[in-house]
């Protein structure tokens, strides 16, 4: 039985239950939501050849700590950086590290700042220099993907709608949806019920009502979509080696659809355009 409640009512945790957020919640959203987005725009022109993830990393960091904001993965359940870095077949939760990226990699960052107490969650594409067509199609295919979920979002729809629009435009695609991981609750906690899947049908899932906020973040194989992750407990890799690319938005339901707190301020959070 799934439960909505009124967010200011709610215990600190994940009880399960879906908290509706009213207007004071989504000022701060989008706060938090637009300093990830500027961040995201900052490290556009310096994701490129030769430079190491750990480079990414420390900036995420600063960028953070000069605008008042906390990296949420840093210190979560034992994570050590500010940042995730996942490059190529890397699916997400890539640590940063001393590697230098190389010319034609692509990169997925995904960072979330708390800002007074809120959360802002994005992520997005990096192309590293010059890269093949097909992973530069493979990147205009997952932000389709995100696209369509957004799109999907509004009052007495099911969360399944959600999944339906994406599974079916990447499969259209020949490309694979990645089941092991999903979209989440988001505002107050790092990760919020419902969990928001990125596949399935439009009848399946939790209704969505007014004042709810979570994250879409599909993640779109070239190849199968199985994974496994690496025995440092975090990374998740392609268990085929294809290609894997990830765009997240956070967006909140609204009476007549969505606001998405996480767009780019310069438009730089679509793929194909300069950093």
């Amino acid at each position: 039985m799934v439960t909505y409640l009124d967010a200011d009512l709610a215990p600190t945790r994940n009880t399960g239950q879906i908290k509706l957020y009213g207007p004071e919640a989504f000022e701060g959203m989008r706060n938090a939501c637009a300093l990830t987005a500027r961040c995201l725009d900052e490290l556009a022109p310096i994701v490129k050849p030769g430079v190491p993830t750990e480079t990414i990393d420390r900036f995420v960091f600063e960028f953070g700590m000069d605008h008042g904001a906390v990296p949420a993965t840093l210190n979560y359940r034992g994570y050590t950086r500010a940042v995730c870095t996942s490059i190529n077949h890397v699916v997400c939760h890539g640590i940063p590290d001393a590697k230098p990226l190389r010319e034609g990699d692509i990169v997925n960052i995904d960072v979330t700042y708390i800002l007074d107490g809120w959360h802002g969650d994005s992520s997005r594409m990096y192309p590293v220099g010059t890269i093949k067509r097909a992973a530069e199609r493979l990147l205009e295919v997952t932000h389709e993907c995100l696209m369509r979920g957004v799109a999907a979002v509004r009052p007495g729809a099911r969360t399944g709608a959600i999944g339906a629009a994406i599974q079916s435009y990447a499969e259209k695609e020949r490309c694979s949806v990645v089941r092991d991981f999903c979209g989440h609750g988001v505002g107050r906690l790092f990760h919020d019920a419902p969990n928001i899947l990125h596949y399935g049908s439009a009848n399946e899932g939790v209704e969505m009502r007014p004042g709810m906020i979570f994250t879409i973040e599909p993640m779109i194989n070239l190849g199968r979509p199985h994974v496994k992750v690496l025995s440092d407990g975090w990374t998740a890799v392609t268990r085929d080696r294809s290609l894997s690319a990830q765009y997240e938005h956070t967006v909140g339901v609204t009476d007549d659809g969505c606001e998405v707190f996480t767009f780019s301020p310069a438009g730089l959070d679509r793929p194909g355009l300069p950093g």
